[in-house]
């Protein structure tokens, strides 16, 4: 490799010590420096001077708000020329809502459908005695024979009750019906 290649290489590439740079090398490199600082300089001339003919110069917004407050002064006149508004007093004239000594108004929930049904027992089994049901099988459920059944409204336990028959559809006879103090915990 010839010496100017050599210079050209890092100090880890170049096996050899690393060499000095000559004179000539160091202007050169201050030149260029010195050439890029002052065409930068040059571009923050231009953008100086662009800022200045929009009208967006540092000195033009100082004297705009230096107007506005002037303004502010002339117009809005001394502080002594301040009164307070007279305000009425705020007085409360609602009344409360009167509820019926029967309680609240149901009339707003009574035409919502909801789901009534009778849970004859259950059982819990593997899901391996599951897959071998088939046509005939029977399962045992936790009732006894004869024990009234629960009558659930959208999965809450409300009645029991026994099965009938009516014009040939089965039908349910309400035997004991649980109380609303009742239901209300068991719904928490």
């Amino acid at each position: 490799m010839s010496d100017e290649e050599n210079q050209d290489l890092t100090p880890e590439e170049n096996n050899d010590q690393p060499q000095e740079a000559s004179a000539d090398d160091l202007a050169d490199s201050v030149a260029d420096g010195v050439e890029q600082a002052s065409g930068d300089e040059a571009l923050a001339d231009e953008w100086a001077a662009a800022m200045e003919e929009s009208g967006e110069g540092e000195g033009n917004a100082e004297d705009d708000w230096a107007a506005a407050m002037a303004e502010a002064g002339e117009g809005g006149g001394d502080d002594d020329d301040v009164q307070a508004m007279p305000l009425d007093n705020l007085e409360d004239d609602s009344q409360p809502k009167a509820v019926p000594e029967d309680g609240p108004e149901l009339d707003v929930i009574l035409d919502i459908p909801v789901r009534i049904s009778m849970e004859v027992g259950a059982t819990q089994i593997p899901i391996r005695n599951l897959l071998q049901l088939n046509q005939g099988s029977v399962v045992e459920l936790d009732r006894l024979a004869g024990e009234p059944l629960d009558v659930m409204v959208n999965g809450t336990l409300i009645a029991h009750g026994e099965v009938v028959m009516v014009n040939d559809k089965f039908g349910i006879r309400l035997t004991d019906v649980v109380s609303q103090s009742e239901r209300i915990q068991r719904l928490r």
